[in-house]
């Protein structure tokens, strides 16, 4: 009877270790009262970090110099596959909605640094439109301090969404969902 007993806690807490992981444990916290009167509610997960980062210039940005803006603050690495699958499709969200105010954040976090982020990034090679393309939204260094500041990050690509006021709405771990995302940014964007 215990061996039955284990077994189904087990059971138990696998599902939900794979229904985390399949869904985004983001999503576990819920606004009750938007629910139960059926609108959609963007979510408050905490104040976004603040964090200061190195451009591939070599100058300092600070994460609340986009305050007043949308931020999609984008964690990934020039040899992460995902990374690059889905820079396409951020390349096209920052065209489509940048003039109504949100920025595409790249955090590159590649430990050779500059030296492999700087050609990566100014190389044209991403389909967009049937053009190739360079990546046409702003690029920093990241390090394991900075994931740190964004409570950790678990792999890449990792994607945070930060609203206008400064607040983390979003945390996705994994490829984006792009229609989800312009889900939510319809909600977070003016217009």
């Amino acid at each position: 009877m215990k061996r039955m007993l284990r077994r189904s806690w087990s059971s138990a807490v696998l599902a939900l270790v794979v229904w985390c992981l399949t869904t985004g444990c983001s999503r576990l916290k819920t606004n009750d009262s938007a629910a139960a009167s059926g609108h959609a509610s963007v979510p408050d997960l905490g104040p976004a970090p603040e964090v200061s980062f190195q451009t591939l210039d070599g100058k300092t940005v600070n994460l609340s110099d986009y305050r007043g803006k949308v931020v999609l603050v984008n964690f990934w690495a020039t040899w992460c596959e995902p990374c690059r699958s889905e820079i396409p499709e951020l390349i096209e969200l920052q065209r489509t909605y940048g003039p109504r105010g949100f920025v595409v954040l790249g955090v590159a976090m590649d430990s050779e640094g500059r030296s492999a982020v700087e050609p990566f990034v100014k190389r044209p090679q991403f389909d967009v439109g049937g053009q190739k393309v360079a990546m046409e939204y702003p690029v920093v260094l990241g390090n394991g301090d900075v994931a740190a500041r964004f409570g950790g990050i678990i792999g890449l690509p990792t994607t945070v969404i930060i609203s206008p006021q400064g607040r983390i709405v979003k945390k996705i771990f994994g490829p984006i969902d792009a229609a989800e995302l312009r889900g939510l940014l319809a909600q977070l964007l003016p217009g």
